[in-house]
């Protein structure tokens, strides 16, 4: 299989960044499931608790992406869209890697996956509850404590490491999403490549549906 430049460039960001969260992140903390629990509890700093909760609401923005892309692809997203849930980006890169680009639409019928992952309504609450995490976090969050964590636990670095990754790839999947809803202009998708997370939220709750 000859991969393209953007395939070994994905595959350069998956190799580089599994070789630094093992290899050069900070030491994990002894209390690190301590910290786990309290953030499943929602308790602890609220800048680190939405960003822990981010973690589990973008991968969900991505299936909305990720479940119509595959409809026509050899490779099944779905695996990999649960394991975003756990892993994140250490996840959804290998999908990027291996997947074909294709903005063509089979005209068979689509799956109820599809149907269901096509729809502004299910979308909504999923891009709420994110705006909803990073105002609160924003908002009420110690981030010279968030700092401080981010230094010296691995945990903390890596999520967020995660999350930003996770905010930045979504272009990658946007340009075939476009075109096989038949958007031509590629305002759309400067918009949400320069505006990352908020410019992709926009785009699934305007994107005209697909043809089912």
């Amino acid at each position: 299989m000859k991969f393209s430049r953007v395939q070994l460039f994905l595959t350069a960001v998956w190799i580089g960044f599994v070789v630094y969260a093992f290899g050069f992140a900070p030491p994990e903390g002894a209390d690190t499931f301590k910290l786990i629990e309290s953030l499943i509890r929602l308790e602890g700093n609220p800048a680190l608790v939405a960003v822990f909760n981010l973690m589990g609401l973008v991968p969900l923005l991505y299936w909305f992406l990720l479940i119509p892309d595959s409809h026509g692809q050899k490779l099944p997203a779905w695996p990999f869209g649960l394991g975003m849930l756990a892993v994140g980006a250490f996840a959804l890169l290998p999908y990027l890697i291996l997947r074909r680009p294709h903005d063509d639409w089979p005209h068979r019928k689509a799956g109820w996956a599809v149907r269901v992952f096509d729809s502004r309504w299910l979308a909504l609450p999923v891009v709420l509850g994110i705006l909803g995490l990073i105002v609160w976090g924003i908002g009420a969050g110690d981030w010279d404590a968030y700092w401080e964590q981010w230094r010296t636990v691995r945990f903390v670095h890596v999520m967020t490491l995660d999350f930003v990754l996770l905010s930045l790839l979504f272009p990658f999947l946007l340009a075939d999403d476009m075109r096989r809803r038949g958007l031509s202009g590629m305002q759309p998708f400067w918009v949400a490549s320069l505006l990352p997370l908020l410019g992709t939220m926009a785009y699934v709750l305007a994107r005209p549906s697909l043809r089912h």
